[in-house]
Formats: C-alpha cells, sequence, structure tokens
C-alpha cells in the first residue's frame, strides 16, 4: 500500500481493449502540493489513464489509490465523490446554462424544492473569487471565453472538494494571457495542497510548470522523476524511443512554378482585403495571435465560407468556387483547426474516414461503392502515414488526436491535391508524431504542391516554412522571408497596436 504522504499512486494498471493493450502494467505516484506532468506520445496511454482516474473506465487489471486507500470507481460519480476533477479539453459544462448553475449542477441549493437563487448567487460569487475571477453569475456560459469557461470548470472542481485535479492539454485553444493566469491558478492549487496531473504536448509549459514527470510510451511506464534531473532533450528521446535531432525536417527545394495567388480577399473575420501569393512546392506560413482572423481566411479559401469580395487563382487560372465540394475539385484542401467537429466523422471507421472525399471518383456507376479500392487505398494510406491502428475498420474516435490528423491528411493524399491549407495541423499532438507531419509538409512540397501552414507555436511556423504572413487584427500585418523571420519579429508584429488617446 502507498504511504499516506501520496495523493495519488497507480499499481499496476494494465487496460485492454478489443485489439490493443492500451495500458501494460502502469505504476506511479503523484504527490500532494506538486504538479506532476504526464507525457508521452499519443497513444502512449495518457488519455486511457485519465478516464481511468475519472471513473470513465475501470482497469483490466491493477489499482489505483488516493492518500493511502485502494479505491474502486464504478463510475465518475464515485471519482468526484473521492475528490478528483479531471479537467479535458472538451469542457464539460453546459453553454445554455448561467454560470451559476454550471458551478452547481447537480446539488444546486434549494429550499422547498424550489432553486433558492440567492445562496446559488452568494456561493457562486465565492468559488469564482477563490480562483480570481470577477464573473457575473448569471451570465450564460456561452458568452465567456474559452479561457473564462476553463476557469468555470475549474471552479466547479474545488466546489465538489477536488483534491486531485488533472488538466488534459488545457492550453490549446488559450491566449497567451490565458494561458499565464491559468498557469497562476495552477500554482495557487498546489499551494494549497492539492496534487495536480497535468497532461501536455508542450514541452516549454512542463518545464516551466511542473516539479515532476512520468512518461509513458506504447502504454507502458518509462519513467517517473523530478524535472530538474533532466533536460528536454532527454524526456523527447525517452518519450520516442530514439533521438530527434531535428524535428522540423526542413530543407529548402526549389518552387514548382505559379502557385495560389489571393487578391483583395474579403469576408467574415477580415477588417481588410487581403492579398499574397504562395509558390507551387512553397510551404507558406501563417503565425498570429487567436482572434486574428486566420482560421477565417483557410475557410474564405475553402469555400466553407463564402467570400464578399476578391479573387483566388491557381496556377495562373481563375477560381470561381462557391463551396468545399468545388475546392476540392479545384484541388484545394483543408484540415481544420477543430479536427474532433470538422474534420472526421467519429462514429465511422478508419476507411470510411480516409475514403470519404476520393470514394466519389472511383464509385462503379457513379453510385455503387468499389470494396476492393476501398480496403486497398484505406490501407495504403495507413502504412505510408504511419496510423496506429488495429485495423483499418477501427472507428477513428478510438485514435489517437495524431492518428486522427494522419487520417485526414490520408484523405486528402487519397485525392489529385494542389494547395492543402493545414489549420494547426500538430495541435494537441506529440513530439513524435509532429515530427512525421512535418515530413509529410517537405514531401508534399517536393512534389509541387501548395502547402499553406498555420500554427500559433512561433518555433513551429519558423521551422517548417519558407515564408511567413503575419496576421494581426483581421489583416496581414506582413510577409517574411525565413531568413528574415525570429520570433521577436513575429511577436512584435503579431501584438495589436495601441490605439492613439
Amino acid at each position: 500500500m502507498p504511504p499516506a504522504s501520496t495523493s495519488l499512486a497507480f499499481d499496476r494498471v494494465s487496460m485492454q481493449f478489443p485489439g490493443v493493450k492500451a495500458l501494460d502494467d502502469v505504476s506511479f505516484d503523484v504527490r500532494p502540493g506538486s504538479v506532476h506532468a504526464l507525457m508521452g506520445e499519443n497513444g502512449a496511454g495518457k488519455s486511457t489513464l485519465l478516464k481511468i482516474l475519472s471513473g470513465a473506465y475501470t482497469p483490466s487489471s491493477g489499482s489505483l489509490a488516493i492518500e493511502g486507500n485502494p479505491r474502486v470507481f464504478h463510475d465518475t460519480a464515485d471519482a468526484l465523490a473521492a475528490g478528483i476533477a479531471v479537467i479535458y479539453q472538451e469542457l464539460h459544462l453546459v453553454p445554455e446554462m448561467s454560470v451559476a448553475e454550471n458551478l452547481f449542477l447537480g446539488h444546486l441549493p434549494q429550499r422547498l424544492g424550489i432553486v433558492n437563487r440567492r445562496a446559488l448567487e452568494a456561493a457562486a460569487r465565492k468559488q469564482l473569487a477563490l480562483i480570481g475571477e470577477d464573473i457575473d453569475p448569471w451570465t450564460k456560459l456561452g458568452k465567456l471565453s474559452l479561457g473564462q469557461r476553463q476557469m468555470v470548470e475549474i471552479a466547479k472542481a474545488l466546489t465538489r472538494g477536488a483534491r486531485i485535479i488533472a488538466f488534459d492539454e488545457p492550453t490549446s485553444s488559450l491566449s497567451d494571457r490565458e494561458v499565464r493566469r491559468l498557469f497562476t491558478i495552477i500554482r495557487e492549487l498546489r499551494d494549497r495542497g492539492c496534487a495536480v496531473l497535468y497532461v501536455s504536448h508542450r514541452m516549454e509549459e512542463i518545464f516551466t510548470l511542473c516539479d515532476r514527470i512520468t512518461i509513458l510510451r506504447d502504454g507502458k511506464h518509462v519513467e517517473t522523476s523530478e524535472l530538474s534531473q533532466l533536460t528536454r532533450d532527454v524526456v523527447v528521446q525517452r518519450m520516442v524511443g530514439r533521438q530527434l535531432a531535428d524535428i522540423y525536417n526542413y530543407t529548402p527545394r526549389p518552387h514548382a512554378g505559379a502557385g495560389l495567388a489571393v487578391e483583395n480577399l474579403l469576408g467574415p473575420g477580415l477588417a481588410e482585403p487581403c492579398s499574397f501569393s504562395a509558390h507551387a512546392g512553397e510551404i507558406f506560413g501563417f503565425f498570429g495571435l487567436i482572434g486574428a482572423g486566420r482560421s477565417e481566411l483557410m475557410r474564405l479559401l475553402f469555400g466553407a465560407t463564402p467570400r464578399t469580395a476578391g479573387k483566388i487563382s491557381l496556377g495562373g487560372r481563375t477560381l470561381d468556387f462557391l463551396s468545399p465540394r468545388d475546392a476540392i475539385e479545384a484541388g484545394v484542401v483543408l484540415c481544420p483547426e477543430d479536427r474532433k467537429k470538422e474534420g472526421i466523422v467519429p462514429v465511422r471507421s478508419v476507411l470510411e474516414n480516409t475514403n470519404l472525399s476520393a470514394r466519389r471518383r472511383k464509385a462503379r456507376a457513379g453510385i455503387l461503392i468499389d470494396e476492393t479500392w476501398e480496403q486497398t487505398n484505406a490501407r495504403d494510406r495507413t502504412a505510408q502515414l504511419r496510423v496506429k491502428t488495429p485495423s483499418v475498420h477501427q472507428l477513428i474516435r478510438n485514435l489517437s488526436g495524431g492518428n486522427q490528423q494522419k487520417v485526414i491528411l490520408g484523405r486528402w493524399l487519397s485525392e489529385t491535391v494542389k494547395v492543402i491549407l493545414l489549420d494547426e495541423p500538430t495541435r494537441g499532438i506529440d513530439i513524435g508524431a509532429k515530427s512525421e507531419i512535418y515530413t509529410i509538409m517537405q514531401d508534399l512540397a517536393r512534389q509541387g504542391v501548395c502547402v499553406i501552414v498555420v500554427s500559433s507555436e512561433l518555433p513551429e511556423v519558423l521551422g517548417v516554412s519558407d515564408r511567413i504572413a503575419v496576421m494581426r487584427q483581421g489583416k496581414i500585418a506582413a510577409i517574411l522571408d525565413r531568413a528574415d523571420a525570429s520570433e521577436e519579429k513575429l511577436l512584435k508584429l503579431a501584438l495589436p497596436l495601441e490605439k492613439a488617446s
């Protein structure tokens, strides 16, 4: 039995799913008053471990203990009652309800069977004050920023008396200001004696925030150490099982002539007309802060949002598409920022998600699915992109984020692509999978494809791009050659201009 000085202990935990062992004999402990990093490639078992902690899964074997006492959770209510809260990327809140109602959902203060609004408001204000948020308790949650909603989720956990709080990629969609606020709250939780389990692929965050680290690989425990004893290179090597000398895999290449030309494009999300050109065979990056208009520009280029003005040309020929279907026919494809919401069909298989677009060209008589081609194409793309899946018939929702992203890429590699728009292609993806996706970008560019990459990560956009456009407040602020770009220059160009007094 683990010592009582341990808040949380996993003891030889294994989890078996049909065709795959997600966790294999994992043991480590998390101390009170500490921030404990959990790292590993996509598919290493991190999400499965969090679901066991939350009570959503029961392990196939092994156990966990809270403050030295072995516990078995039959459902998420059991875990909540034990003082455990898991805060996922997809927040478990109700946008149509008020902040106060979300905070106390399931245990609203009542009098004679009617919600006591005065008591609810007072309790909500108290919880919000604990995390330093001055939010009107009666504001509809859906009107808050993502960062504020995340703070509400943390306050909600504290209303249940949570002493063990796990965060799953909490900064993936937050602004720099919101990230700093989140880190302040996490440090305050640590100082109150809470045990914080922190899952992130962002190495800088881990070394800034965390005290200890556990590394998983292929469902197995690799190491638990004090972070002060490790370097970033060592962490990466132990995560992926090999050294990654240069994860960006950048090599200069000749451009293959005229590519995408955009003249005075205007539409929702843009403050003024945007113009730029990207050559065939070029990797053209877009950097900007959240809300700068990058994703909105990609949707306009893909025909997902109708443009109100401007001209788009490809290879010198004007394109006049009105929908994504028209864009795909012209060879322009998009990997969207929110892959789970807009990129995949979660209740369908890897095979179906891979062939979703190109099957229209292979269907016999235009309506009968060519099952032989679909099986072959799905297996070829899965092998080509090294997708980790038991089979092409696995539901795509059961794959890790990185492998889902590879399936989306495989879908477009099944088409004749001239321009590929990659909106945050490595968000929430481990460093090994990132390196593989960067290699795919380079391969596509060498084949003459025009690759457009949107990224919020400065090292990434600098590492992969030939040229970089910086967006600020709905417009393109500048376009820099790779040799002229630096983190300082890009960030300075991206920051909002101060209004004249």
